[in-house]
């Protein structure tokens, strides 16, 4: 009977996780997975439900709803929790990698976006009106330019932060 109840609910469970999973910010996996045991309680304490698929639309809702809630009272660490050292060897090797694929990324941008951004990204921290001057630009230009490049950037990252 269970055997029979898991193996007909399995492809409408499939598609309901999936279809709320993006909504409530979970990996349908997880709401797969949530549901099932939410179905296992059931079966234990009242046995199957009267309307099966019924009951699973419901219950796939009722986790995706928890999983929303529950991402909205959660709240990153403020600070490193303790005995997190800030100059590991490990935390160093990847900020620098990630400041290489950066400055890559930059060079890859058209026109004067690489000027542009890699005088943004000096250590020097150089002014607007110092940036318009080296790069021979009004400052008032430098902001929709600027925002102009980082969208290209945006665009240019995307893929690779994705297949990582």
């Amino acid at each position: 009977m269970t055997h029979d109840l898991v193996t007909s609910l399995r492809p409408l469970l499939t598609a309901e996780a999936s279809a709320e999973a993006y909504a409530s910010g979970a990996e349908p996996g997880d709401l797969e997975q949530a549901v099932w045991l939410r179905l296992l309680e059931r079966l234990a304490a009242d046995g199957p439900p009267p309307d099966p698929h019924r009951w699973l639309r419901s219950a796939v809702r009722t986790e995706a709803r928890r999983t929303r809630r529950r991402a909205r009272h959660e709240r990153p660490y403020g600070t490193e929790p303790a005995g997190v050292a800030a100059y590991e060897p490990e935390r160093l090797a990847l900020a620098a990698a990630r400041h290489r694929a950066l400055r890559e990324a930059v060079r890859r941008l058209p026109g004067r976006c690489p000027r542009l951004l890699e005088a943004l990204l000096s250590p020097r921290d150089l002014t607007y009106r110092e940036i318009a001057g080296e790069l021979g630009i009004s400052q008032g230009s430098l902001g929709p330019e600027r925002s102009r490049c980082l969208g290209c950037l945006r665009r240019l990252l995307t893929p690779e932060v994705a297949a990582g």
